[in-house]
This record gives structure tokens, C-alpha cells and sequence, in this order.
């Protein structure tokens, strides 16, 4: 037991007295908030004793149902690991004033972290990252819809009446002031909780099309941290929309003749005096920004996996569609993969723009790092930068579908140095689950196309 949390959680206790009860967090494979729900007087049980969960939490695809292909369900006895606290995180629920939260991490026996948490994943990555003395920073950006709630099972999302003109938006404009005033307070109510959560929301603005956001997370020099602020404003988002009576969703593909959801990241590197590694003597940027693209690429096939999770993400690799569909580079250009944003020389970083806002943040950046950090050691130089439309290039290393992102995972080389063996066993065989349980079922269309026809 470390004294000093508990004196956390005892001091959080007398500064809000009115907090009745506690919502414990687990992230799982897809970056889905597991939990349970105790009240105030046990709090501090949980800091002193930890809490018990299934290591199955681990097994669940994103419906909540455990993929037996895992192991961890009725193979193993469907065993209680104990969690404990993670410091600092402990924090007011803003929509529910009587209410805190607490995110957890799962242990081993021995008190080593559990194998299969994908948080702890990223950790070990940066751990290899801090034996050069490099710490990397992290910004994630996170586009979503807006929909109306009312809608029957397997039907289409409506967009959400304009509360300025009252119609159903059919419309959207990028970085549009109209669309930020007509969900003005919508957009307030997440910044507002975002402060009382310490989570540095930045900027928000609407995106391409009607009923579409993105809000943007500023650049923290802790990777795990950026992935905490990025699974929690999902959380106030979605609490925010149902609060005003519509829902926010983050499928990668919502509709098919509008943009998709994406997750981007801004990632740049600091030595041991706090400089950027990336920063060269012009705007084309070091070496070793140069090193770091060529490892990201080296892996964006292995991690496609992990960029697209599920049967919808495909859908949103569309030419033209600000989806990339391949490997390519480039400065100030955003039809590649990998964008170099333009700006001042302290700033240099990378732009990831692969993954959908359906991606477990924990894994993607870990793949991104694992990139990086294979990039700097190896020293390969990646080709010429894109420029104009990276569309255009029609020679892609991608895999594009559900099927052939698993097979690249499965025989990946670079990753299981980084991500362990084991996990990236048990997160494919999670996936294997998945994709078996989509594909028994049979999709409205087929009847359509096939009960009176073949």
C-alpha cells in the first residue's frame, strides 16, 4: 500500500463531500470504459486493497461479449485479477456532480502489469524510448458525428436538427462558425468538463461534413497521458450529447457518401535537455525526423490492425475522401499517411492521419512509437517526400480489408518486439472472434440482393 495515495483519495473525500459514489474505468482491447460502480465508503478500500475484475475484461469485442478464442474466458475459469488506482486520476464527474471517477490498472500476482492491458503495452514502449533518454509528445485529434438517437436497429443515423434553423443539417462546411454557433453549448459543455477534468482540450471546429466535429487535444510531453486525455473526452462527448438529447458517435464510417471519423496524432520527440529531436537547420527537419517517417512506415502495414479494428473501418479508405489509402509523405499535405505539418522549426512533428476514431488510442500510439524508435535505431532513410495529391499513387503496401489487416498482424515482424508475443497473440485471436461472430451474420442487403435472384 503507498501511503501517499491514499492520502489522495482521503484528501479528494474532504474536498467534495457531496461525491456519493465512484465509477472505477478499465479501458479494454478497444478502448471501451469497463467498471463498476461503489459508493463513497469504500473508496478508500479500493486505494488500500485494490479491486477485482475479470482478466476476461481483456477478451471483450466492442459489443461486450467475450471472444472464448482468447483463453481468458471459460478456458481459464474466467479468473479476478486484482486493479489498483492509477495516481492522479481520480476527478469529479461534471454531468454527475455526485459522482467521481477513477481509472484502474490491472496486476499480475506478482504485481507486474497485466499482460494484456493495451495501456500498459504503450508503457513498456516508452520505456525503450527513455533507455536513448527520449520522451515522445503527444497530441490526439478526434473527429465524430453528431445523430439523431431516434432511429430502428440496423437503420441509416439521421443528423441532428440545427438548433438555428431548426431543419435537420444537410450540410457542412469546414471550419465552419455557423455550425460551432449552432451546438454552441453543446461545445461549451465539453470544454467546461474538460477543465474540471485537468484534460487540455484545444480547439474545436467542424469538419467536412453536417453533423461533424473535431476536437483537438494540445501536445503533453507523456504518451500514456495523451492516451488518457483522448479515452476520456470521448467519455465527456458522448455524456455531453446525450445531455442535450443527441448522440455522438465516433464509427469510422457513419455514411458512405459522407468523410469518415478519423483519429489523428501529433507526435514529436524530446532528448534529455528537452529538445526536440525532430527540429533540423531548415524546414525540412533532422535526420532523425526523416528516420522516424521510414519506421512508421515500416510498421503501417503490421499496425493496420490496430489503425482499422473493426469490420466498419474499412469503409473510410476512400480516394479523395481525406482517408489515406496508402504509405506516402509528405510536407504540408494532407492526402498522405504521414503529414509534416507546417510550422515554426521547434515545433517539427509528425502527423499521423492512418486510424479512425474507432482506434484503441493505447495501441496506436504504441504502434506509432514502436515505428519511431525502429526508424531512429535502424537509420533508413524513407523515399521522397509526396507531393500534390498522394491519391494519385497507386503502388500501396496497405491492406485495405478486415481479412488481410489481420494476416499483416499475424505475421508481423517488428511489432512482437515491442508489444510481447503474448499480447499480440491474445489481441488477434480477440480479432478472430470478432470477425467470425460478424460474418455469421447475415446483413439486410443479402436478402435484398440474393433471396430472389440466385
Amino acid at each position: 500500500m503507498n501511503t501517499k495515495f491514499v492520502e489522495e483519495a482521503e484528501s479528494f473525500l474532504e474536498q467534495h463531500p457531496d461525491i456519493r459514489e465512484f465509477d472505477l474505468l478499465l479501458p479494454d482491447m478497444n478502448a471501451v470504459f469497463r467498471g463498476k460502480r461503489i459508493q463513497r465508503e469504500k473508496l478508500i478500500s479500493i486505494y488500500k486493497k485494490g479491486f477485482y475484475f475479470p482478466a476476461s475484461v481483456f477478451a471483450m469485442d466492442v459489443t461486450g461479449e467475450t471472444m472464448e478464442e482468447t483463453g481468458l474466458g471459460f478456458k481459464s475459469g474466467d479468473q479476478d485479477i486484482p486493479c489498483y488506482p492509477i495516481p492522479e486520476t481520480l476527478k469529479v464527474v461534471p454531468w454527475r456532480k455526485e459522482r467521481g471517477q477513477l481509472l484502474l490498472r490491472m496486476l499480475e500476482p506478482d504485481g507486474s502489469p497485466f499482460f494484456g492491458n493495451p495501456r500498459e503495452v504503450l508503457h513498456s514502449v516508452c520505456k525503450k524510448l527513455s533507455e536513448f533518454g527520449w520522451k515522445a509528445m503527444v497530441a490526439v485529434e478526434i473527429e465524430f458525428y453528431l445523430v439523431d438517437p431516434k432511429r430502428r436497429p440496423g437503420q441509416q443515423p439521421l443528423p441532428v436538427f440545427s438548433r438555428l434553423t431548426g431543419q435537420r443539417e444537410t450540410e457542412g462546411q469546414l471550419y465552419s462558425l455557423s455550425s460551432l454557433d449552432a451546438h454552441e453549448l453543446f461545445l461549451k459543455d465539453i470544454s467546461e468538463a474538460a477543465i474540471i477534468q485537468n484534460i487540455p482540450a484545444d480547439t474545436a471546429l467542424a469538419e467536412l461534413a453536417p453533423g461533424q466535429f473535431e476536437v483537438n487535444l494540445h501536445h503533453v510531453p507523456d504518451a500514456v497521458l495523451a492516451c488518457d486525455h483522448a479515452v476520456l473526452l470521448k467519455r465527456i462527448i458522448r455524456s455531453a450529447a446525450q445531455n442535450h438529447q443527441v448522440e455522438a458517435t465516433f464509427m469510422p464510417k457513419p455514411y458512405p457518401d459522407q468523410p469518415g471519423n478519423g483519429m489523428h496524432v501529433h507526435l514529436s520527440l524530446l532528448d534529455k535537455e528537452g529538445q526536440n529531436v525532430f527540429q533540423g537547420s531548415d524546414d525540412s527537419g533532422s535526420p532523425e525526423l526523416r528516420h522516424a517517417v521510414e519506421g512508421i512506415r515500416s510498421v503501417m502495414a503490421e499496425s493496420m490492425l490496430i489503425c482499422a479494428p473493426h469490420a466498419n473501418s474499412y469503409h473510410r479508405f476512400q480516394s479523395g475522401s481525406y482517408a489515406p489509402v496508402n504509405t506516402s509523405w509528405g510536407y504540408n499535405n494532407r492526402t498522405v499517411s504521414i503529414r509534416i505539418p507546417a510550422n515554426n522549426a521547434p515545433d517539427m512533428r509528425i502527423e499521423h492521419r492512418l486510424a479512425g476514431a474507432d482506434a484503441n488510442p493505447y495501441l496506436l500510439v504504441s504502434a506509432l512509437l514502436a515505428g519511431l524508435h525502429y526508424g531512429l535505431i535502424t537509420k533508413t532513410e524513407p523515399p521522397a517526400p509526396v507531393e500534390g495529391n498522394a491519391y494519385l499513387q497507386t503502388d500501396t503496401e496497405l491492406p485495405l480489408t478486415w481479412e488481410q489487416a489481420k494476416n499483416h498482424f499475424d505475421h508481423a515482424k517488428i511489432l512482437p518486439e515491442y508489444f510481447g508475443k503474448e499480447f499480440c497473440q491474445l489481441f488477434s485471436n480477440l480479432k478472430l472472434g470478432e470477425q467470425m461472430r460478424f460474418m455469421s451474420t447475415i446483413a439486410p442487403l443479402e436478402y435484398d440482393w440474393y433471396l430472389k435472384t440466385v
